[in-house]
């Protein structure tokens, strides 16, 4: 996948617990690790909406983009 999610690193800089955000988000645990991982195919807009909220952090402070050959 040429996408990564830097969640863990944006609540390891924010302090924030998985716990935490998922009741913050209204989201359950299972999700919200889920997204952490990157086991989820995608995410909703209202959903980042709100960790972009909840986190004050931007879009891009959660994803990057790797390039990773396949073509």
């Amino acid at each position: 996948m040429a996408i990564i999610i830097r969640l863990d690193r944006m609540m390891a800089d924010r302090k924030i617990s998985v716990n935490e955000l998922a009741q913050k988000l209204e989201m359950s645990n299972v999700n919200l690790s889920n997204l952490k991982t990157g086991k989820m195919k995608g995410i909703r807009f209202e959903t980042m909406n709100a960790i972009c909220r909840v986190l004050e952090c931007q879009p891009g402070d959660l994803f990057e983009y790797v390039e990773d050959g396949e073509d």
